[in-house]
């Protein structure tokens, strides 16, 4: 059977941690930097980092268009942290150029700076019974959800932390943080699923 290739947004952030997820599970990585590396790709992922810096980049490298042309298409795409603020669209005063593929309304930084980090257990029912063990790094939130977004993990205090719109899937937390692979395991079955 022929491995699953995934981009990985490679223009800042932690990319890297993404590539040894996918590696450990089988399939086969591919770092995109140019527009022309989307190329033959079955799935992405924008991971977590500084997301104004990724956004800019995203625009400067001619990606920005491409992968928003790919998200209408029903491509997968997981965004994690800077990634799901990237997907979605930030709420007002908007100072990431967003891609506004997924109908959620996030806010950065949501629980502070760097030194409010941390670190909690969430059930994530689409991945078993074993509770998640999630990393949030000036993580935000998801404030609105549109129709169609299917919410998979909340904080006790019911904010919203991880969704899904049809093949695209979004993280406040870094999945790639833990040795827990279920979430990239969930999100290759998406891209292995029919439709």
């Amino acid at each position: 059977m022929r491995k699953q290739r995934i981009g990985i947004l490679a223009l800042q952030g932690a990319f890297i941690e993404h590539q040894q997820a996918l590696q450990r599970l089988d399939a086969e990585p591919v770092l995109v930097r140019l527009p022309e590396q989307l190329q033959g790709l079955q799935g992405l992922i924008i991971p977590g980092g500084e997301s104004t810096t990724i956004s800019r980049l995203m625009v400067e490298s001619g990606l920005f268009d491409s992968i928003g042309k790919l998200a209408l298409e029903r491509f997968p795409i997981l965004g994690t942290c800077a990634g799901m603020i990237i997907l979605g669209r930030e709420k007002p005063p908007q100072s990431v150029k967003t891609l506004r593929a997924m109908d959620i309304e996030t806010t950065r930084n949501a629980f502070g700076r760097q030194v409010d980090s941390f670190e909690t257990d969430l059930a994530i029912p689409v991945l078993g019974q074993k509770l998640f063990h999630a990393i949030f790094i000036r993580s935000p939130v998801i404030d609105t959800l549109g129709t169609g977004v299917e919410v998979l993990a909340h904080l006790p205090d019911g904010t919203p932390v991880a969704a899904r719109q049809d093949r695209l899937l979004a993280t406040a937390f870094h999945p790639e943080l833990t040795q827990d692979l279920r979430f990239h395991r969930y999100f290759l079955s998406i891209i292995s699923e029919q439709g």
